[in-house]
């Protein structure tokens, strides 16, 4: 009985959810910068150690809608109606009220501005018709992506509730996903917008600020997201772009938010540092050897009906001679006959 009683609680024990620990730590947990053109990592510290993401997973709910836009099974103008479960949702909100209808559109913005959870879930039953649902899908683009130190399980990245394991991942893996968002140009529309009007036509509409402090701060910064609860600590994914360049960098677990974009802001002006001097463009390709035309023969001048244009006019005056001489001859034949018939031709002397 003692023997059953023992495995009895070693099974509850291992299959008992793991406790959240506290994993802040100053700089960070782990962070990484890479060369967004090339993928090329640029600097790495503990790039592999786990963390909890928070609200930085949300980066995976954009993907998966924007994808799903791109290929025609969703528009941006959807509209999506908030369920009971989505008004409930805690945390950063729009605070959505059960049946309330927005654009697919509106809720992204909403998602990446105001970091929104109820959003989040919103979204999450549109598209996935359960969050556990879309829950799924975000797992199933992890492991294509290549993300393999990543579970994800929840669709907005707050702490987990009692009996439920947190979201883990890596500055690695986070690092993919963001080369994978830099593939599609509607991403930085919603990730570099830093203020928008949630609402507009309401009597008291709800303005929401982006919590990514680095942009306008950091020059070129356009992405993407932060995250932030107390046992994960403060946590971002950043790009910026200068000079036809850009750098991401992944930063994970740190105590403080000012510190964690002191550090991020840091990473990134020493990636571009560090980045390898930009290839030069390929030559232009030689031109297309073609063979030489012949040189065109000159025509010879057109053959005068004399063979010489100076003797065109022999004949003409000789003609007209010989014409004069047969009218002058003419013309004394009819004087002569003129006179002969008037009987006064004059015989001429010997």
């Amino acid at each position: 009985m003692k023997t059953f009683i023992c495995f009895a609680l070693l099974g509850l024990t291992l299959s008992a959810p793991a406790k959240v620990l506290n994993i802040a730590r100053d700089p960070y947990v782990g962070a990484i910068v890479l060369d967004a053109d090339t993928g090329a990592t640029l600097f790495a510290d503990r790039a592999d150690a786990q963390a909890y993401p928070a609200s930085v997973l949300k980066l995976m709910d954009l993907l998966i809608i924007v994808e799903k836009v791109e290929a025609g099974q969703l528009h941006y103008t959807d509209i999506v109606r908030t369920t009971a479960e989505a008004s409930r949702t805690g945390g950063s909100q729009v605070y959505l009220k059960e049946h309330e209808e927005f654009s697919v559109e509106d809720l992204l913005y909403a998602l990446m501005i105001q970091s929104a959870n109820d959003a989040a879930v919103a979204l999450a039953i549109h598209v996935a018709g359960s969050k556990e649902g879309f829950v799924s899908l975000m797992n199933e683009k992890a492991r294509q992506l290549g993300m393999s130190n990543t579970t994800f399980r929840s669709v907005h990245g707050l702490p987990p509730s009692q009996g439920q394991d947190p979201d883990v991942t890596t500055a690695r893996d986070l690092s993919l996903l963001c080369l994978e968002l830099l593939k599609h140009p509607d991403v930085l529309k919603f990730t570099s917008t830093r203020e928008r009007t949630f609402r507009p036509q309401a009597k008291e509409p709800f303005i929401m600020r982006n919590h990514n402090h680095l942009l306008g701060s950091v020059a070129g910064c356009d992405g993407f997201k932060t995250g932030f609860f107390n046992a994960a600590g403060f946590s971002i994914a950043a790009t910026a772009q200068r000079d036809g360049r850009r750098v991401i960098c992944v930063l994970l677990g740190n105590p403080a938010r000012d510190k964690r974009d002191a550090r991020a802001a840091e990473l990134i002006n020493r990636g571009f540092l560090v980045l390898p001097p930009k290839p030069p463009p390929p030559p232009p390709p030689p031109p297309v050897q073609t063979a030489a035309l012949p040189e065109p023969t000159p025509k010879p001048p057109a053959e005068h009906p004399t063979g010489n244009p100076h003797h065109f006019w022999k004949p003409m005056i000789g003609g007209l001679v010989l014409g004069l001489a047969l009218a002058g001859g003419a013309w004394a034949y009819l004087r002569f006959r003129s006179s002969s018939a008037k009987g006064d031709f004059v015989r001429r002397p010997d």
